[in-house]
C-alpha cells in the first residue's frame, strides 16, 4: 500500500528568549494510505508539532512533509483535525457546527446535501435527535462525537487526532474508541493519533510510533496485528499485555529512565496464531 503521509528528515526548533529550542531532529516517518498511526512519547517531545507540520499549519526548519505525492507548503483543505477541546461554536446548533467545514471548503453540494451529509454522520455516532441542540446542552462525550463528525464531514484524506479523548472519563473514552472503529468502517480515512494513553494506541491503531525525548526522532515502531474487529476485551489478552509492556519500556527509554541498551528487539508472542514484531528504527 502506498504511503499517503511522508515525513522526510524533518528538523524543527522554536525561537525562545534564551535561543532556539530544538523539538524535532531528523525525524522520518511514513503512514500508508488507509492506515491508522498512533504517536506516543514523553510530554513535550514534539508530538503536537508533528501534527501541525502534517496539516501545513507550520513549516519545518529543515526536511519535507508530503501528502499524496505533493509537498506540504501551506494549510491543506484535505486534512481534518480534532482536538482535546471540541471547540464547538455555541451560537450554532450541533448540525450547523458539523456542517461548518462544508461552508469553508469549496464544494458543489447544495445546502440540503450538506445537511444530509452531517445528519448521516451524527446518526452514525449516536447523536440522532440532537441536531438542533446547542453545544452547552450536550455532555463532554457527546460534544466530542460532534467534533469528530465535523472533522470528517468534508471527507478529508487525513484525519489528525490530537489527544481528542484525553479530557474524558474512562467509560466515555472507551465508548468513543469503539465509535472511532465504527467511523473507520463506514468512512475510511488515513489517521494520525497523538495520545498519552498506551491502551488507546494499541486499540485504535495499526501501528504505534514512539518518539524519543526532545529533540525527538522516531525511536521505535510497533505494528499492531490485524485480528479482525476489535472489542475492549482485546485489551486484556496476553498479547495486548505484551505490547503494552514493550511500549512502556520504550517510553522509559525516551524519558531517560532506562538505558537504550535494555531495549527488547522482539516482542513475545503468547498467541501462536498472532504476531506483533516491533521495529527499532536506526
Amino acid at each position: 500500500m502506498a504511503d499517503l503521509i511522508e515525513i522526510r528528515h524533518v528538523t524543527h526548533a522554536y525561537a525562545t528568549p534564551k535561543g532556539p529550542l530544538p523539538v524535532l531532529d531528523d525525524l522520518s516517518l511514513s503512514v500508508p494510505e488507509g492506515s491508522f498511526c498512533a504517536v506516543v512519547g514523553p510530554s513535550g517531545c514534539g508530538k503536537s508539532t508533528l501534527t501541525r507540520l502534517i496539516a501545513g499549519l507550520m513549516k519545518p526548519d529543515r526536511g519535507e512533509v508530503w501528502l499524496h505525492g505533493e509537498r506540504v507548503k501551506s494549510p491543506r483543505a484535505t486534512v481534518g483535525m480534532a482536538f482535546q477541546n471540541p471547540v464547538l461554536l455555541e451560537w450554532r446548533t450541533i448540525l450547523q457546527n458539523v456542517v461548518l467545514p462544508l461552508e469553508i471548503v469549496p464544494t458543489k453540494l447544495t445546502q440540503a446535501q450538506k445537511e444530509a451529509r452531517a445528519r448521516e454522520l451524527l446518526e452514525l455516532v449516536g447523536l440522532e435527535g440532537f441536531e438542533d441542540k446547542r453545544p452547552s446542552e450536550l455532555s463532554g462525550g457527546m460534544r466530542q462525537r460532534a467534533s469528530l463528525c465535523r472533522a470528517i464531514v468534508h471527507r478529508p484524506e487525513v484525519l489528525i487526532l490530537d489527544e481528542p479523548f484525553g479530557a474524558l472519563d474512562a467509560f466515555t473514552r472507551e465508548d468513543l474508541w469503539q465509535t472511532m472503529h465504527a467511523l473507520r468502517a463506514e468512512e475510511p480515512f488515513t489517521s494520525v493519533l497523538i495520545t498519552h494513553d498506551l491502551r488507546e494506541s494499541i486499540f485504535l491503531a495499526d501501528e504505534v510510533v514512539v518518539l524519543s525525548g526532545r529533540p525527538a526522532t522516531a525511536q521505535f515502531r510497533l505494528p499492531v496485528p490485524d485480528t479482525g474487529p476489535r472489542t475492549l476485551d482485546d485489551l486484556y489478552t496476553p498479547q495486548a499485555a505484551a505490547m503494552l509492556n514493550t511500549l512502556r519500556h520504550q517510553i522509559e527509554i525516551a524519558q531517560g529512565r532506562t538505558p537504550a541498551a535494555g531495549t527488547r528487539k522482539t516482542l513475545p508472542d503468547p498467541a501462536p496464531t498472532e504476531s506483533a514484531t516491533p521495529e527499532i528504527l536506526p
